[in-house]
């Protein structure tokens, strides 16, 4: 099994011993933590327990409190100066004579 990171070997499995031992995956994911799973030596996958899963997603979606006092903006808002004038030009009025 290789590995790209500093965990203990237990952590870390190919593909093939996962699905040889799966009973033994699982149940070291539940007992102590994150399983890493490689394929051709290249860290692809993790199983997590579901309280570990559940507790990372509640803490990748910030509350209204966090987004209201983030400093930094999550997207570029136009300048309303910038639409106001493109709002007040004149359009042409089309021709239709022959």
């Amino acid at each position: 099994m290789l590995a790209t990171h500093d965990y203990s070997p237990h952590e870390v499995w190919s593909v093939q011993n996962a699905k040889a031992k799966f009973s033994e995956f699982l149940e070291n994911c539940l007992q102590s933590e994150p399983q890493i799973v490689t394929k051709r030596g290249q860290e692809v996958a993790v199983l997590v327990s579901i309280d570990e899963w559940k507790r990372l997603q509640t803490r990748a979606k910030p509350s209204l409190k966090e987004l209201l006092l983030f400093d930094e903006h999550r997207f570029e808002l136009p300048d309303v100066r910038e639409l106001n004038r493109n709002r007040n030009k004149r359009r042409d009025i089309p021709s239709f004579d022959e």
